[in-house]
């Protein structure tokens, strides 16, 4: 029986690749996961945006929790204006180009936006893990604890002497 963190549809739906599952990913400029949240397939990105950001919390040398990131490079999908207040209504610049069919194209750092392709990558190299790249898992729990030790092995790889 499904616990109460198991959704209904179990993070499975349909869109144009078939039957899916989507990350929403939140990295740090080098790559290294800081969040994910699992939807189904069909469920637009920006639905999950202040959840993402959310759970991102990053340990401080001080020992204090930075919740807020300076900046967020996201793709034109986001550009939503529910997203940019919330990003202004936390002191938070929005890197994010807007969408081809805004009467009004808001500007963004066209050379800080380049980095963004390091979310790309990031999940290019959490899906090299099969069983994240094909889906084996039937309940959403079981595949989100995978995409956890793909993350956790992420990190290991990147500081071996803090294991």
């Amino acid at each position: 029986e499904p616990s109460d963190r198991e959704p209904e549809d179990h993070a499975l739906g349909r869109s144009r690749g078939g039957f899916t599952t989507k990350l929403h990913l939140v990295t740090d400029r080098r790559g290294l996961p800081l969040a994910v949240v699992l939807t189904p397939g069909q469920r637009h990105d920006s639905t999950q945006f202040e959840q993402a950001l959310n759970a991102v919390g990053v340990r401080q040398r001080s020992g204090q929790i930075r919740c807020r990131p300076r900046c967020v490079l996201a793709d034109r999908g986001y550009d939503v204006d529910r997203i940019r207040a919330w990003l202004r209504r936390k002191g938070i610049a929005a890197v994010i180009p807007s969408k081809r069919n805004r009467k009004r194209p808001r500007r963004h750092d066209r050379a800080l936006y380049r980095e963004r392709n390091v979310v790309e990558r990031t999940l290019g190299h959490l899906k090299e893990h099969r069983r994240i790249g094909t889906r084996h898992e039937k309940l959403a729990e079981s595949y989100r604890a995978m995409v956890q030790l793909a993350i956790v092995e992420r990190y290991l790889r990147e500081y071996p002497d803090r294991a």
